[in-house]
């Protein structure tokens, strides 16, 4: 007797299917790989930020010679003082640090997506938190070394202080764009003082001890810049930041996708 589908028979019940998990090192390696894929295109960007943001370090505004003026103009600088090159200064420090900052957060995250942990109320947003610590944690040598040798140039463009480090060598979809252009512009004006901080902190000379010459810590670089260079020394760079943070958002959640839909594919 040949069986004949209806709507009435008893039908199989559903298994909710969840998200599916990479292997972590395989979800580590693709983050960091989408990542350092769109540092290579933005890096340039993050020279020149790393420049305007050094530039006038802790002198009055009007009291110092402005090598850098603007994103094209400070590209425009760069390359012809310093080379192509030159616009690709600390690119690999900096593709370390996306690797490490990026690999962990994007992996970290997608692991308590996976195991649920999102699910829960606020899930989410601590997941992010937590995610995003450990990655900027994991990756801060990395990114001191990057703001090293991306302020390092000849002495008549040079801003900052000048560290001199020689074992780098030379050698060494529409949406989506104006979604990240919207929120980028609320994500620099929030995050861009805690970014030129950071690069002060950093670029800063040491003394004997390994202790700031020019700064005690967060509070006290951020009590000298608006001394002295007023509120606005706090938003140095921002054209920059914002420029480099749409492309490098949508091409980093653009490759990261496809590389995990493309091994998610293959793994079943």
């Amino acid at each position: 007797m040949r069986l004949i589908n209806s709507p009435f028979a008893p039908q199989a019940p559903i298994t909710p299917v969840g998200p599916r998990a990479l292997w972590p090192p395989l979800d580590f390696m693709l983050g960091a790989l989408a990542c350092c894929g769109a540092c290579v295109f933005t890096n340039p960007l993050e020279v020149v930020k790393t420049r305007l943001q050094l530039q006038g370090e802790l002198q009055a505004r009007g009291s110092y010679q402005r090598h850098y003026r603007g994103v094209l103009q400070a590209l425009w600088v760069v390359g012809s003082t310093d080379g192509l090159r030159g616009l690709q200064k600390g690119l690999t420090a900096a593709l370390l640090y996306q690797g490490l900052m990026n690999g962990v957060r994007l992996g970290f995250y997608s692991y308590t997506e996976a195991t649920g942990l999102t699910d829960a109320p606020g899930g989410s947003l601590i997941s992010g938190a937590a995610a995003g610590a450990l990655g900027a944690f994991i990756a801060s040598p990395a990114y001191l070394v990057k703001t090293h040798l991306q302020a390092q140039t000849v002495a008549a463009i040079a801003v900052g202080h000048q560290h001199n480090h020689q074992w780098f060598g030379p050698h060494s979809c529409l949406t989506a764009l104006i979604a990240a252009m919207i929120s980028g512009v609320a994500v620099t004006i929030t995050m861009t003082p805690f970014d030129v901080i950071s690069t002060r902190l950093y670029n800063q000379p040491v003394d004997e001890f390994k202790r700031g010459r020019l700064y005690c810590g967060f509070v006290d670089c951020l009590m000298k810049v608006c001394a002295t260079e007023g509120i606005m020394g706090l938003y140095k760079g921002m054209t920059p930041v914002f420029v480099r943070l749409a492309p490098h958002t949508v091409l980093s959640m653009l490759i990261w996708d496809v590389l995990r839909q493309r091994a998610l594919l293959y793994r079943h």
